[in-house]
């Protein structure tokens, strides 16, 4: 879709901006999960369906990762940036499933996390997405912390009853 938008706006003398999210984690002022949420906290609920969605996105290689609220931010600053053009990748952290599942299972012991379905995963990422572009335009990450995105993706899992309370 991205790419006939594109084609369309350069067609049409249109200039038109765009932001490459990756994989969206954190609370949204939605009543449903995005798959990346629902994905990323299969990890501790062991729903096996979304285990199998999150073990195919990491079967790509690296899992670039933007907290909903850093997206949002990027989004309005390159709409606002005068000098914003073509395609920004949004991604404060770039990491592998193992990686994330080694994190979780450290952290929350209580959901025990089974790492062990994620042998021959990558532990480090290959090749990561760079936000160069963004960055260079000014824009600053606020969620930069896997801890902090993880703790609030918790707290959201939670409120939409995906994780017990």
């Amino acid at each position: 879709m991205e790419k006939a938008a594109c084609e369309f706006a350069e067609e049409n003398n249109i200039s038109l901006v765009t932001v490459f999210p990756v994989f969206t984690l954190g609370a949204a002022p939605t009543p449903t999960a995005a798959t990346s949420v629902s994905a990323m906290l299969s990890l501790l609920s062991g729903d096996e369906t979304q285990l199998k969605t999150l073990k195919g996105l990491a079967a790509t290689g690296p899992i670039p990762t933007v907290h909903v609220d850093d997206l949002c931010r990027a989004e309005v600053f390159v709409a606002e940036k005068e000098s914003a053009s073509g395609r920004y990748i949004c991604s404060s952290l770039s990491t592998t499933v193992m990686a994330f599942a080694r994190f979780v299972a450290g952290k929350h012991p209580r959901y025990n996390v089974k790492t062990d379905g994620f042998q021959g995963f990558p532990e480090k990422p290959r090749v990561c997405y760079s936000s160069e572009k963004l960055v260079r335009e000014g824009f600053e990450f606020k969620w930069t912390d896997l801890d902090e995105v993880f703790d609030d993706l918790i707290e959201y899992g939670k409120v939409l009853g995906i994780l017990p309370q």
